[in-house]
């Protein structure tokens, strides 16, 4: 499903396990994973609670450099997050913006094959991730 640039797709896994087959999967791709922001523990930390919900950055320079080429302030976009996050059913949701979306966001033209090879990259991650075993 694809909503104004986020693709959101169901998990067959908890939130966490989630996060840690996109990790893995991002990895064993020779992707950089830069952080993993729990959401929710940083809301529990504030006396708050908040479903699990867990932001995963990743990407390399090789697929984000073309477009920051292009305009450079693509790169408040960059790099690429998939966020994991449980809805109030329980159900997983593994989401994460549309590469052609952001580079239209941006302004930024003619970058179509860099875009979909994105594109292509994240949606073997996300159903990897989120798929069954």
């Amino acid at each position: 499903m694809t909503d104004n640039g986020l693709v959101t797709l169901p998990s067959a896994h908890g939130a966490k396990e989630t996060a840690d087959r996109l990790v893995a999967e991002a990895e064993a791709h020779g992707l950089t994973v830069f952080a993993r922001i729990d959401h929710a523990a940083g809301a529990k930390a504030a006396g708050m609670t908040l479903r699990p919900t867990e932001l995963v950055i990743l990407g390399n320079a090789k697929g984000g450099t073309p477009l920051m080429q292009s305009r450079q302030t693509i790169g408040i976009d960059l790099p690429l997050k998939a966020l994991v996050w449980e809805d109030a059913d329980g159900k997983t949701w593994l989401s994460y913006n549309a590469p052609a979306w952001l580079a239209q966001r941006h302004g930024v033209t003619g970058v179509a094959e860099v875009t979909d090879r994105l594109a292509a990259m994240l949606a073997t991650l996300a159903k990897a991730a989120a798929g069954p075993e």
